[in-house]
């Protein structure tokens, strides 16, 4: 059974908002075991896991990769047979670029490329800003402290983080990997987190 937006608007909300409690409990969880595990921490299951979580009650497709086309907007993700392999290789990328990025750049790359290829039905900001804390966390060794974490920021001020996706976007579809926008909006937005900014 799924509750509707449009069927009991503030029922749904409330639905949104406890999932967002129960993926930062499983999110923090999974920070504990990366921390311990290291790169090969990040999969399949975690992803699917903080994809079903961030819409149970709202979607029935929750944790697994779609198999239907989506559109974003302008942006048309990736036919949806690509989905697994083009995933395969987003979590390959992680492991083998783990030592050689900065905290900042992998988190870049997680939170944009989880966004341009939109694996999931539903849920695929909410996943991708939590894979993205999840990478920050990780990389840099501690549960960051802050009582007001990244994906919630992002949350607040979304102007910013659209602009940043989008110019990663155009330098992909010319050829390149280009996420310094992307990296700089979260350096400051870290930056502000620990220091406890409003």
């Amino acid at each position: 059974m799924i509750v509707l937006k449009d069927e009991d608007p503030a029922l749904f909300a409330r639905v949104q908002e406890n999932n967002l409690i129960r993926q930062y409990d499983l999110l923090t969880n999974r920070i504990e075991i990366g921390l311990k595990k290291g790169p090969t921490a990040v999969n399949s299951h975690m992803l699917w896991a903080l994809n079903h979580v961030a819409v149970a009650n709202v979607s029935q497709l929750g944790g697994r990769f779609r198999q239907e086309p989506v559109y974003v907007g302008h942006h048309i993700p990736p036919h949806f047979k690509d989905v697994p392999e083009l995933m395969d290789r987003f979590i390959v990328f992680i492991h083998e670029n783990w030592y050689d990025l900065s905290p900042t750049q992998l988190a870049a790359y997680g939170l944009w490329r989880l966004n341009w290829l939109h694996p999931f039905i539903e849920g695929n900001g909410r996943t991708a800003r939590a894979v993205c804390y999840y990478l920050l966390c990780v990389r840099t060794g501690a549960l960051l402290p802050g009582n007001k974490i990244v994906p919630e920021r992002i949350r607040e001020d979304r102007s910013p983080y659209y602009s940043a996706l989008r110019s990663a976007d155009c330098a992909w579809e010319k050829g390149h990997l280009d996420l310094s926008e992307l990296e700089g909006y979260l350096a400051a937005l870290v930056e502000a987190q620990l220091r406890n900014d409003p």
